[in-house]
Formats: structure tokens, C-alpha cells, sequence
């Protein structure tokens, strides 16, 4: 690389410093960030145009340098259906360098006479290698990535029908294969069920469906996909602790049995209106504030049980530009519990800095300040609530 430019690895996230013994979710979300800036281009697929006719790969760093914000979210938005962990920053990298290696392989064939932009061409890539790195974390052994799809395939099929014989014939006929192939890979499926997640359509960074099939960590119990793995144990004690109305609003509305452990499809779920129907004298709004504070209080009760640590914030003040918010002050605790402490945010730059710790806590309140800050930063702005509560 020239050496007028340099990665940005600083280790700051606005005026507050991180640790230096390991690698932060701030350095690895600006990893390809250079010092100076690149040269501007009218379009990003300039670069790669560049990078490709010259031959040059200084121009693919510079389109990793406008690009990384939107690998970055991709990456989130796919361990987040997952079921992962976003914010190990050692995972994240190593997601991160799988979509790279793979746009690197695939530059060489990228053709910018057909018409297509870079991002197009390489966006199925990406995905696979997304789908390449959760593979190597399964427990399962797989031959091949086309194998691994298949088993996540029929896996999906398996919970959207009632029984096995029917998601067979089901697949058989979709994919072309015989049955006797499709029942082993339902075997291999159910042999690493407890890794093999079930299916969501992710979007991606406009909004739009990409057409991906991507998954979430399940063991044919619901409270191990709704709280991201935790002990089902301490989720079924803490749902225990409700009233029977907060439990069918939960349950309804999730399509669950915690009984049974039954997960159905997310199209099965019941309406907030015909939750209103359910318990007469309701409305919609009212059920769906019924459903809210159903599960705060689950929350809340597994932040007592110890079983999860929650950030909340309350936005205190904003400012606007150009009818965005650009800057705001949240004040945050951690656990519903203690005195509150103070965060200020510039979207436009995309920082933080932390003016006040909650319970003048330098660390188990600093820790989830900072898990809170990374989740807000990325968050589109209209996703950023006057309340909200952050899980870690």
C-alpha cells in the first residue's frame, strides 16, 4: 500500500479511550478506515473500476474505506438472526475478513462492461462467505458449503411442517433429489439441531429482502432463540413468574409454547387485534402495550435471576439538521437499577462519549455503556427511540 496512508486503528470512540490489550468493537468496525482520506470518486464502484483496469489495489482499499459502514451492518444484521454474539469483536473480525477475501477473490472476474456495479456482483458472494464462517461454528461436520445449505434448507421445511415424512416429500420436490437423499440431510439436520438454527429472510441495507436464507440459534426451544442461547432453565423460571394473561400475550404473539417447546413460523403469529379480541374490552394499541410490559417484566425478571444484563436509555435532549437528528444525550443504567449515567452522541460523526458513568461504575456499567453505544451507533435513525432497552 502507499505509504501516505495509514489504517486508522486508534482506539478511540469520540473522547473515550479503550483498553489496549485486545482488539475493540471500535477498531474492528474501522479497520479499513485510512488516514488521509482517499481521493473522492462521483460513485464507489469507481474504485473497483479503477482497481480493475489499472490493476491497481490501493482502489480497493479506498472502496473498503466508503464501504466498511454498510459490510459492518450486513455483518450485524446476520449475526443478529444468528443468534451470535455482535459484539465479539474477535468473531466480528473474523466475519468481516471472510466477505473481504471473498470480494479479493472475485474482483479478478468482476466485468463493469456488463452493467452490473461491484456490489451486485459480489453481494451472493459475501453472503456465502457469511454462511461459510457460521458453518465452521456448527457442531456439525460438513462436506462442502452446498451440503451445508442443504441441511439448513430442510431444516426450515422441518419446522414449517408437522411432520417429517411431509418436509422429505417437500424438499424432494423443490430441489430435484431423491427422497432417500433428502432424508439424510434432514438426519444430519436433526443430529446438530442444537446449532442448526431456523430460518429468517434477512434484508439488507436499503430494506429490501435479499433473497438470503440465514438462521438462528435453536434447540426446539423457543427461549433459547428469543434470548440469543441463554439457559432455558432460567427462562422458563423467569416466564413462571408471570400472570396467565402476560403468558398468552407472549405466547401468542411469538408463536411459542413454552409448554412443549413448540416454535412455529412467525406468519402464525396472533395480530395485536385479535389479541384484543382474545380479552374483550381491549383495543389493538392496548394489546400491544399489554404485550410491552409483558415482556419488560419478563426481562426484568431475568435481570434479577442474573440471566441477562439489559442497558436502558432515555433520551434527555436532541439536535436536528436538516430535519435528522444529529446529536442527542441519552441517560443510561444498567439493570434497572442504581443512579443514572450520561451519554452523548454526534450520528454525523458517528461517535460517543461517555460525560457521566452510571453509579460512577468503571466496570460492570462501563462495559455495558459501551455494548449500548456500539447497538445506537448503528441503529437507523428512526429506530432510535425517546426509550428503549438494549440487551447484552
Amino acid at each position: 500500500m502507499d505509504s501516505d496512508y495509514t489504517w486508522d486503528m486508534s482506539g478511540y470512540y469520540g473522547k473515550y479511550s479503550f483498553t489496549e490489550d485486545r482488539l475493540t468493537m471500535r477498531q474492528v468496525e474501522r479497520i479499513f478506515q485510512l488516514e488521509p482520506e482517499p481521493p473522492k470518486a462521483a460513485f464507489i464502484n469507481d474504485y473497483i473500476v479503477t482497481a480493475v483496469m489499472e490493476r491497481d489495489y490501493i482502489y480497493f482499499s479506498f472502496f473498503l474505506h466508503h464501504y466498511e459502514g454498510r459490510l459492518n451492518g450486513r455483518i450485524r444484521s446476520f449475526l443478529l438472526q444468528e443468534g451470535l454474539d455482535r459484539y465479539d469483536p474477535d468473531r466480528f473480525l473474523d466475519y468481516k475478513m471472510g466477505c473481504v477475501l471473498a470480494m479479493l477473490e472475485h474482483l479478478p472476474d468482476y466485468n463493469p462492461d456488463k452493467g452490473a456495479d461491484f456490489l451486485t456482483y459480489i453481494h451472493h458472494h459475501v453472503g456465502n462467505a457469511l454462511l461459510t464462517c457460521r458453518m465452521r461454528e456448527e457442531g456439525g461436520s460438513f462436506s462442502s458449503l452446498d451440503e451445508y445449505k442443504a441441511v439448513r434448507g430442510i431444516a426450515w421445511l422441518y419446522n414449517e411442517h408437522e411432520s417429517e415424512q411431509e418436509a422429505i416429500a417437500r424438499y424432494a420436490e423443490q430441489n430435484g433429489c431423491s427422497e432417500t437423499i433428502a432424508a439424510e440431510y434432514l438426519a444430519v439436520a436433526r443430529k446438530n439441531r442444537n446449532q442448526v438454527p431456523f430460518y429468517a429472510t434477512v434484508q439488507d441495507e436499503d430494506g429490501e429482502e435479499t433473497g438470503e436464507d440465514v438462521t438462528r440459534d435453536d434447540s426446539w426451544n423457543y427461549t433459547d432463540i428469543l434470548w440469543n442461547g441463554m439457559q432455558a432453565k432460567a427462562v422458563q423460571a423467569a416466564f413462571d413468574k408471570l400472570s396467565y394473561r402476560e403468558q398468552i400475550y407472549l405466547e401468542k404473539r411469538n408463536a411459542i409454547c413454552m409448554t412443549c417447546g413448540r416454535v412455529s413460523p412467525l406468519s402464525m403469529r396472533t395480530t395485536f387485534d385479535d389479541l384484543a379480541t382474545m380479552f374483550e374490552g381491549s383495543s389493538a394499541s392496548g394489546a400491544e402495550r399489554a404485550y410491552r410490559r409483558a415482556l419488560e417484566k419478563l426481562t426484568k425478571n431475568l435481570v434479577e435471576a442474573g440471566a441477562l444484563h439489559v442497558v436502558e436509555l432515555k433520551r434527555k435532549s436532541q439536535r436536528k439538521k436538516k430535519q435528522k437528528i444529529a446529536a442527542a444525550v441519552y441517560e443510561y443504567r444498567v439493570d434497572y437499577d442504581g443512579e443514572w449515567g450520561e451519554i452523548s452522541f454526534d450520528f454525523v460523526q458517528g461517535t460517543a462519549e461517555i460525560v457521566k458513568l452510571a453509579e460512577l461504575d468503571t466496570v460492570k456499567s462501563n462495559l455495558y455503556a459501551n455494548a449500548a453505544i456500539c447497538e445506537i451507533i448503528s441503529m437507523p435513525e428512526n429506530a432510535r427511540q425517546k426509550h428503549f432497552i438494549v440487551t447484552i
